[in-house]
């Protein structure tokens, strides 16, 4: 979520109040876990003085290399000597392609040949701002797709969740609130839908959307400054929440779609919207059995990519999660075993500025902590602020700030979300 998606929101009809949160859902993690993390900690880069700049913000299969828990640096299986593998391919990689590989890069979807740069430059992604498509989309997205190195295809991202963040139905179609869908629709019903629009959307030539939310979140409002969630979740009930959320992320693969669980570790309850400035998520304790559930079910259910929030988890540490090791590498990584691609929300969010980090400084820690791809929000500034990020990505790589072999197992991921065989 980020600032635009507000000032492109439609007015819709509120759906009725939702239940309660469950409090009975399954504590997933002991409290022996949860002691060991703690003693762990977490590692924290020095944070550049705050200058924040505002600019931005199935598996279709698994990863090319799987990790061990609690690690995303060593493969899991060690390939034959001399065996070709995207790693291998990836290591005679210059520092500057794979850092544009793990970027995101913010365009108005009326104007996507303003990417055009940034792609030919190498950037994994472009993620689409706007609340109204132009008719030949498709066309245009396909030319900046023509500018990749290599040919190596193109995450073209957008926020299609319904109701009031939608930002191309008057191409694909309209979806309601998901409040709505979790108290009106059944799992089925919501997957057919949601198929629907995943088919227009891939027809479009956009193949990633950065949803389900799986928050779990039962008041009765439209999100806002204070409440970042509201009627963007299904329920306020855990099993609800789980459900709708895999029915959800089975109709966007079904529709040739990527989808983006998020927040991870879930922002329902929390203290205020991190867009706008340092937001705490309820206690990790709480999370534990209410929050967590929703994404577990995700992982089970084949989910390809997660984006990971801007909040500060109590009991995980002081920084946002998405600059946290112990909320990445360990809890989702390490616990929940998830080995998909994980990006990060917006870091130009006041969160992140307000935790003394500036974008390009912000996209090093995420990295740090096992993030595999970075965003920002749209601005006057992309060009300059996606040069800024490669540059301090592969500064950090040649000072030791970095080590080489997390910016290769970050666009590794990258690759596998798009089913990039290298070798082939």
């Amino acid at each position: 979520m980020n600032l635009l998606e507000y000032r492109d929101r439609r007015s819709v009809t509120p759906p009725p109040r939702l239940p309660g949160r469950a409090r009975n859902a399954r504590r997933l993690s002991t409290a022996a876990a949860v002691a060991a993390m703690l003693l762990a900690g977490c590692v924290t880069a020095t944070p550049k003085a705050a200058s924040h700049s505002s600019g931005l913000g199935v598996s279709l299969a698994p990863p090319v290399t799987s990790s061990r828990p609690g690690s995303t640096l060593t493969p899991a299986v060690t390939p034959a000597a001399g065996a070709c593998t995207n790693s291998t391919k990836l290591s005679a990689w210059s520092n500057k392609r794979l850092a544009m590989l793990t970027i995101a890069v913010p365009v108005s979807e009326t104007s996507v040949s303003d990417a055009t740069a940034e792609v030919s430059a190498g950037a994994g992604g472009v993620l689409l701002f706007g609340s109204k498509a132009p008719s030949d989309l498709g066309a245009r997205l396909t030319t900046l797709k023509s500018h990749v190195p290599g040919h190596l295809g193109l995450l073209v991202m957008t926020d299609e969740e319904g109701g009031g963040i939608q930002r191309m139905s008057n191409l694909v179609g309209s979806l309601p609130w998901p409040a709505y869908m979790g108290a009106h629709w059944t799992p089925a019903q919501i997957q057919q839908n949601v198929t629907k629009v995943a088919t227009r959307m891939a027809a479009a030539q956009v193949n990633m959307d950065l949803a389900p939310v799986v928050d779990v979140d039962g008041r009765n409002v439209a999100p806002s400054k204070t409440n970042p969630d509201g009627w963007r979740s299904f329920s306020g009930n855990t099993a609800v929440v789980s459900k709708a959320g895999v029915a959800y992320m089975n109709g966007l693969r079904a529709g040739g779609v990527i989808p983006v669980v998020k927040h991870f570790p879930g922002i329902g309850g929390s203290t205020y919207n991190s867009d706008f400035g340092p937001a705490r998520t309820l206690p990790w304790s709480t999370l534990q059995k209410v929050g967590i559930p929703p994404f577990t079910a995700a992982i089970k259910a084949g989910a390809p990519a997660i984006m990971v929030s801007n909040n500060i988890v109590p009991g995980l540490g002081t920084n946002p999660a998405s600059l946290s090791p112990t909320v990445i590498s360990y809890e989702l990584r390490g616990q929940l075993g998830f080995k998909g691609l994980v990006v990060t929300d917006s870091l130009s969010a006041k969160a992140i500025s307000a935790a003394g980090f500036s974008v390009p400084a912000a996209a090093v820690q995420a990295l740090r902590s096992g993030a595999d791809m970075v965003m920002f929000d749209l601005g006057s500034n992309v060009g300059a602020q996606t040069s800024s990020i490669a540059t301090a990505i592969t500064n950090a790589v040649a000072n030791g700030h970095l080590s080489r072999s997390r910016l290769i197992d970050a666009a590794g991921h990258v690759l596998a979300v798009r089913h990039v065989n290298l070798c082939s």
